[in-house]
């Protein structure tokens, strides 16, 4: 049994216990400019190689290439696909490009579909540490490394998206717009910061006694949603779901109105209410207000509370930066709030 004692939130001895978490997490915008800044180099003689030329298609391949499919879809002018398998489309070939994120380099599956590009002699860009295993098999006459120090899945996406966009296949991403966002919630969301103006502490408090049901608009405030959601799993062991809105409306229909005498901290999970967080990145979109409206609208009705998170300044890639930050920092104040009897 747990229960989750908010005073840790503000006691100096919980924090200094997942200091080094929450240290990693206000350098999210250091390390974006610390990538940016390794790749600059390489990332120019790269697109100048390019020289404006279009490939037939982009395949961003690899574990990680639905970040830049949720980035490039709306904008590549040329069709593009994700592949995360350690594998290629069997079409892919010399007139298409092959862009990789392998923040780690060691990834086995990753190294064997770059491996399989140069083969068949596709324009391949990787960005991963010049050292690793996936560098290695990336060796060949149309490649090109953009070198990262590793680790960091997003700022390794931002090392990839910039290169991109100065070859006019993807929107700006500029790596000092995504790091003051990334610092702009690290304040916001610091330990040093009271609960009661800290926006990912009372978030915590607001989800402690629930089950979180996140959802997001557009392409990238959706998957935003389903990392955040997976932190809180991750951190807590508990159910925290993420969907589209035809996913989401069926949890909230079926939300079982509030006990006001009940023990929050009693129940099993099944027993907790859900809380619909909402993650706006100032998407305008008709359809992304009229779902919003749906969805707020059955919370309503059914007693549902809603906790909105937002992030509407910046390139789209910053805003998802930063609801995604702000997301982990909830996660770990709730890992700290939650103590074992």
């Amino acid at each position: 049994m747990s229960w989750f004692d908010e005073s840790r939130l503000d006691d100096e001895a919980a924090l200094a216990t997942v200091d080094l978490r929450l240290r990693t997490l206000a350098e999210s915008g250091a390390r974006v400019r610390r990538e940016a800044a390794e790749a600059a180099e390489a990332t120019l003689l790269a697109a100048a190689v390019a020289d404006g030329t279009r490939p037939r298609a982009v395949v961003a391949a690899g574990p990680d290439s639905r970040l830049l499919r949720a980035v490039l879809e709306p904008w590549c002018p040329v069709p593009f696909v994700a592949w995360p398998g350690p594998a290629l489309p069997g079409w892919a070939g010399s007139l298409d490009l092959v862009v990789v994120l392998a923040p780690g380099g060691s990834d086995a599956g990753t190294a064997s579909a770059v491996a399989e590009a140069v083969r068949r002699g596709c324009q391949v860009v990787v960005a991963c540490p010049p050292s690793s295993l996936v560098a290695e098999h990336a060796a060949g006459r149309d490649t090109a490394v953009l070198p990262v120090l590793g680790g960091d899945q997003l700022a390794t996406a931002v090392v990839m998206l910039d290169y991109l966009h100065r070859v006019g296949l993807g929107p700006e991403a500029d790596a000092e717009q995504v790091a003051t966002a990334l610092d702009g919630v690290a304040l916001a969301s610091s330990p040093h910061r009271d609960l009661a103006v800290n926006p990912a502490k009372m978030l915590a408090i607001a989800l402690a006694d629930a089950n979180p049901v996140v959802w997001g608009g557009s392409v990238l405030a959706a998957r935003a949603a389903r990392r955040v959601a997976e932190s809180v799993r991750r951190a807590i062991g508990r159910s925290a779901l993420a969907g589209d809105v035809e996913q989401v409306l069926p949890v909230l229909a079926a939300a079982r109105p509030r006990d006001l005498f009940a023990d929050p901290f009693s129940g099993a999970d099944g027993d907790r209410t859900p809380v619909l967080v909402v993650l706006d990145d100032g998407a305008q979109d008709p359809v992304v207000r009229e779902q919003r409206g749906r969805l707020q609208a059955t919370a309503a009705e059914r007693g549902v509370r809603v906790e909105t998170v937002t992030a509407e300044t910046g390139s789209e890639v910053a805003r998802y930066a930063s609801l995604l930050l702000a997301g982990t920092y909830t996660a770990e104040y709730l890992r700290l709030g939650l103590v074992a009897d």
